[in-house]
């Protein structure tokens, strides 16, 4: 059995789909790919894919991840190609690895966001954005299946700045007004801290209301830096051991040619 790990997107109108709108497409181009995927067991097997983390539903996302099990070994970037081929545009399969490593889930522990403030000045949202940062604890609700909960949005978030720009992942919206970006690093926590809390959390301190509905995109997720605030790469360790592989095996084989010798 050989375990794949894809990094894909949500783009465009695209974004508006939900999770379980992309599990159905997703299967449909395994079937259309004819990927020899694994099956569980029992009366009801369905093909073995992990999700993780997934983005909200109505957010862009250049870093979603899934993970495959296959039969069968498959070339990883042929396969990407394959998939990418059958699954609609802005639901791109960008990026495939072999899983050398455990964990790929734990390795998910923040996400960096930009959220497009369309009619907002960039100096009212570094304003707001001050006022966030300085704040101990910023507290919003949240309608849950369970009712309201409140709880505090500001604990998981670090980082949180006005960022130059207005050609990023949401470069379709309008831009003939003004516009202000705003770049999140937001630890993944339980309550989860979305995007949407912290532009409550904004609008409560500072009164920051968009007269329009922020774009919102996730632009990376993985392991959160504490030393330098920034957020890695999740198959960076895959990718390094898969590089390292022949090296291995290189190894061993000497090292089995000494032992035969001697």
């Amino acid at each position: 059995m050989q375990r794949v790990r894809l990094r894909y997107t949500k783009r465009g109108r695209l974004r508006f789909t939900s999770h379980r709108d992309f599990q159905r497409a997703f299967e449909r181009a395994l079937r259309r790919a004819a990927v020899p995927m694994a099956y569980s067991a029992g009366f009801t097997p369905h093909p073995k894919v992990s999700y993780a983390n997934a983005a909200p539903t109505g957010t862009g996302s250049e870093a979603e991840y899934l993970e495959i099990a296959l039969t069968e070994a498959r070339d990883p970037e042929r396969l990407r190609e394959l998939l990418d081929e059958s699954m609609p545009s802005g639901l791109d399969i960008i990026e495939a690895v072999e899983a050398r490593t455990s964990g790929l889930a734990d390795r998910l522990t923040a996400s960096v966001w930009e959220l497009r403030l369309d009619g907002v000045e960039p100096a009212e949202a570094e304003r707001a954005v001050a006022a966030f940062m300085a704040a101990e604890t910023v507290e919003v609700s949240r309608k849950t299946k369970n009712g309201v909960r409140t709880f505090d949005a500001r604990s998981a978030v670090a980082g949180l700045e006005t960022v130059p720009g207005t050609h990023g992942p949401q470069a379709d919206r309008p831009s003939d007004q003004a516009c202000a970006i705003l770049r999140l690093v937001v630890r993944h926590v339980t309550p989860a801290v979305r995007p949407d809390d912290v532009l409550s959390g904004l609008r409560a301190v500072a009164d920051l209301a968009p007269p329009v509905a922020a774009a919102v995109t996730r632009l990376a997720q993985g392991l959160f830096d504490e030393e330098t605030g920034t957020v890695t790469d999740p198959l960076a360790p895959d990718r390094e051991a898969v590089a390292a592989a022949p090296t291995d095996r290189t190894g061993a084989a000497e090292t089995a040619a000494a032992k035969a010798s001697a």
